[in-house]
């Protein structure tokens, strides 16, 4: 992205737009705007195993994205991230170790919103193919924070 673009972005969200995404296509993106990842919360790291399974953990059921929806097995990429402690986490992932033994037992923010001056950004790693829309909780969770961030 450049500086322009970039500086454009930044102000509409700081100014209140809504910001939200999900997978690689928001929090693996512009790598090298740190303005964008802070205005994200977060940037992809690695995903050790590539496609498996794991189970996503809601830690937030009281809050209206995330209301109704219990903790679920899923299979993707599982996104290990560089995550500002500034997000408000909404479900985590827990590592294995199987793939990376120095991650064994890590929790990660799967799921977070965020506030970004005037602006709200969701996030969700969820979502490397199109085939994990018939996923009725990750179809579901990205279609209320996506509403959330816009308001």
């Amino acid at each position: 992205i450049g500086k322009e673009a970039l500086d454009n972005l930044c102000r509409a969200v700081r100014g209140g737009v809504g910001l939200g995404g999900y997978h690689g296509g928001m929090c693996d993106a512009f790598r090298n705007a740190t303005e964008y990842q802070f205005m994200c919360g977060g940037q992809w790291v690695a995903h050790p195993g590539n496609i498996i399974d794991y189970r996503v953990d809601v830690t937030r059921p009281d809050d209206p994205v995330m209301a109704g929806i219990q903790s679920f097995a899923y299979r993707s990429e599982q996104y290990y991230m560089h995550v500002d402690p500034a997000i408000e986490v909404l479900a985590t992932t827990t590592f294995s170790g199987e793939h990376a033994p120095w991650i064994e037992g890590v929790v990660m923010p799967v799921v977070w919103k965020k506030r970004y001056g005037a602006g709200r950004v969701f996030y969700s790693s969820l979502g490397h193919v199109a085939a994990e829309f018939e996923v009725p909780q990750m179809r579901t969770i990205l279609a209320r924070g996506l509403a959330w961030a816009a308001r």
